[in-house]
């Protein structure tokens, strides 16, 4: 079954794209929690975060490259931000294609109580 991403990905929904190369698309969320909210999405499948196996891991740091790029063209790596994944159900993931979520542009306060 194809993902909601892979349809992103493949142009069949439409975005604001903000970075894509070989591995990566990355847009803009289309329901923010915070000023800057983009996802960051392999393209490679991989349901979640426990699926990463170890050719994987060059794409995982692929994926914080992207990141760190994105928070300085968006402005936001000098007050800092946010990498989130969500891994299963108890975390909030949705969507079982992995993606990171990079928020900032404001201040995100504690992550717990």
């Amino acid at each position: 079954m194809t993902t909601l991403f892979e349809r992103i990905i493949q142009g069949e929904i439409p975005c604001e794209k903000v970075f894509e190369n070989e591995n990566i698309f990355a847009f803009k969320d289309i329901a923010p929690k915070a000023p800057v909210h983009i996802l960051i999405v392999p393209k490679k499948v991989i349901p979640d975060l426990q699926s990463v196996n170890l050719e994987d891991l060059a794409l995982m740091g692929e994926i914080v490259q992207v990141a760190q790029r994105l928070a300085r063209e968006f402005d936001i790596e000098e007050d800092g931000y946010r990498l989130i994944c969500n891994n299963g159900p108890f975390a909030g993931q949705t969507i079982y294609h992995l993606h990171f979520h990079l928020l900032g542009g404001a201040p995100l306060g504690r992550m717990a109580g």
